[in-house]
């Protein structure tokens, strides 16, 4: 039996034993499952059962009986920064490297969580991998830093050969191509993807069009239309011309900031639009797809919603889009 001190003594270090919920800060936002709130409910559910039975073994979850060594969406793994590249003023593209010739495991189109510490308060933001997903050794991601933004700072600090935290992944859209099974059978996933970009909101299209054009034998049509601010902003310029030369996608461009199409290179002008990515244009993209479209929409929450009321008025099922 014990006595009270002891008794004292055992409460407090059950006490100290007690999950810390989190911080608002330290949730994404968005809308990734298992949510770090999520994880911490697991945690404290499995502290009281241990705690009501006096057996401190119940604490261990199973993962963390052995180290783990592949991407899980509750534990943080640390990648090693080989490159970081500044394509604009606030944009980065960081490489991290990848165990010998291993590949990430996603699927196109899924994103990781950052975990990131500034000033003593820990923060989580999503961003998706740009990288091909058969991509070996290695896999890369878009971030736009903000001048106010607490992971911007911390981005802004890496330098290559410094350690970054990430798990994942996660994403509910799960592309599968157009298969020929011989002729005339094919196996149509899509008729044609439809892609409104805004800003990095381009990062979850980049794996897919890679998944589509690398594979000889996916017959799906995309059309891609990517806004930003004005033509020096473009992201991935020398990718996206390569794509459209195939002969299964097109490219648009519209520019909020620009104003005169000479100023634009040639190859620009015809499939470059000014203002901003409005009802009227929706309707005559959808209207010129070759076959009946499933669009993806990224970009900011207001440029969501806005895309997603479009495509409703121009006549797309809410079962006929996906907002990442």
């Amino acid at each position: 039996m014990m006595d009270e001190r002891e008794e004292d003594d055992e409460e407090e270090a059950w006490l100290q034993l007690r999950p810390v919920e989190p911080l608002p800060s330290q949730c994404c936002g968005s809308g990734c499952c298992p949510c770090v709130f999520d994880l911490y409910h697991r945690d404290l559910a499995r502290w009281e059962a241990a705690r009501a039975s006096r057996d401190r073994s119940l604490l261990r979850g199973k993962e963390s009986q052995s180290c783990p060594s592949k991407l899980n969406p509750e534990t943080f793994l640390a990648f090693c920064i080989s490159t970081m590249d500044k394509l604009t003023k606030d944009t980065y593209r960081v490489r991290f490297a990848l165990p010998g010739n291993s590949q990430l495991g996603l699927w196109p189109g899924q994103h990781l969580i950052l975990r990131g510490i500034v000033d003593g308060l820990e923060i989580q933001r999503a961003y998706t991998p740009i990288s091909p997903v058969n991509a070996e050794g290695y896999f890369e991601v878009l971030i736009k830093c903000y001048q106010t933004g607490l992971m911007s700072r911390y981005v802004e600090s890496w330098r290559a050969g410094d350690t970054a935290f990430w798990r994942g992944p996660f994403g509910g859209f799960f592309y599968k191509p157009n298969q020929l099974l011989g002729t005339p059978a094919l196996i149509l996933q899509y008729g044609e993807l439809l892609m409104l970009a805004a800003g990095t909101g381009l990062a979850p299209m980049v794996p897919i069009l890679h998944s589509i054009t690398d594979n000889a034998d996916d017959e799906t049509f995309v059309t891609l239309v990517g806004c930003f601010k004005t033509f020096e902003g473009i992201y991935l310029k020398t990718f996206l011309q390569e794509q459209a030369h195939f002969w299964n996608i097109r490219t648009f461009f519209v520019l909020s900031q620009e104003t005169s199409l000479e100023q634009l290179p040639w190859s620009y002008r015809e499939k470059t639009r000014f203002g901003r990515l409005a009802q009227d244009l929706i309707e005559e993209l959808v209207g010129s797809c070759r076959r009946k479209p499933f669009a993806l929409v990224c970009g900011s929450t207001e440029f969501t919603k806005d895309m997603a009321r479009c495509l409703l008025r121009a006549g797309l099922a809410e079962d006929s889009y996906f907002l990442f």
